[in-house]
């Protein structure tokens, strides 16, 4: 029987009728996307005084993950400017720094806001805990280099989208258990957080063509895991099975109501709640997975940004005499 499910908004339906859905995906379909090349990020910084540079930090083994910077006008500010470390999506096994970089940009316009995005290294090739460690390590990077990046270290935010909201949660785990560095927040869009797939919005959204399905997040998931049992898999790539959500900096989740991720995202911003944390939470009714990052020109894309944007606002400029 088929499982109900909640219906598209009808704008962004409409949109949809436009764009190649995927029915599967396998190793040669991923062979595939691979080979599609992201925008050329000039087109974005056209017109906008953002400067832009590219470095490399070291990985485990030698590895090299490639950083791109994006800063206010070209140079580092006198005084500490706010930082975004900024995780691609693509189910961590596609997508590299540049895709879905017009959101923290949107950042740097409205806060000052140095941008610093990972090209972490993807599953298979990278799988087990490679991801999280890179942008990790990359996150180090950031906190060893405020002074030359013209950034408050004290005011460093973990933001990431799909698979890349994933590694920020997974991320701001390691980085709350190490003891350092110090976030001041985490955004997660849209999260990919839970590799067991058993939830009811994972079962909703199963069979047929779609921009993210249960069967695509299953290929994703396993790519990353390999073999590992449920038992041996680690909090800091799948972050839903952290037994323990205390003591994390305060959080922004949302997702819409009709994707995979819906029901994983709400529980875990409640689970947060439930250890004492604070998080706000948002479902976009009628929103498929990634809907304002495909379509940013939907009224309830702009409704999704516009609330990103009012909340890190408060969280990057709290109200004088209060601590967030």
């Amino acid at each position: 029987m088929t499982t109900v499910r909640p219906d598209v908004d009808p704008e962004l339906h409409a949109l949809l009728a436009d764009m190649p859905l995927m029915t599967r995906l396998d190793p040669e379909v991923l062979a595939q996307l691979r080979r599609i090349p992201s925008a050329p990020v000039e087109s974005l910084l056209e017109g906008r005084r953002i400067g832009h540079r590219e470095v490399t930090v070291p990985g485990v083994g030698g590895a090299r993950i490639p950083l791109s910077v994006f800063s206010p006008s070209g140079t580092p500010r006198a005084t500490g400017a706010p930082c975004v470390l900024w995780m691609h999506g693509g189910g961590m096994v596609m997508g590299d720094r540049f895709s879905q970089i017009d959101i923290p940009l949107e950042w740097l316009d409205l806060f000052g806001a140095v941008v610093v995005s990972v090209d972490y290294r993807l599953a298979p090739e990278a799988g087990g805990t490679t991801p999280v460690d890179d942008c990790y390590r990359s996150l180090l990077w950031v906190e060893a280099h405020a002074d030359e990046l013209g950034i408050d270290p004290a005011r460093i935010v973990v933001a990431g989208v799909s698979a890349g909201g994933g590694l920020a949660a997974g991320v701001t785990l390691m980085a709350r258990d190490r003891g350092t560095p110090p976030i001041a927040a985490q955004m997660l869009v849209c999260p990919m957080l839970d590799h067991r797939n058993t939830t009811t919005s994972s079962r909703q959204y199963s069979g047929g063509p779609g921009v993210w399905t249960r069967e695509m997040n299953e290929f994703g998931w396993r790519a990353v895991l390999g073999d590992l049992r449920d038992e041996e898999v680690p909090a800091y790539v799948s972050p839903a099975v952290a037994e323990d959500l205390s003591g994390l900096p305060t959080t922004y989740i949302d997702a819409g109501s009709a994707e995979v991720f819906r029901d994983e995202d709400v529980t875990y911003a409640g689970r947060i709640w439930a250890a004492g944390g604070q998080a706000e939470l948002h479902i976009w009714a009628g929103g498929f997975h990634g809907f304002d990052a495909l379509y940013p020109q939907a009224r309830v894309s702009s409704g999704a940004r516009r609330a990103r944007n009012d909340w890190l606002g408060r969280v990057l400029s709290p109200v004088e005499g209060t601590s967030e």
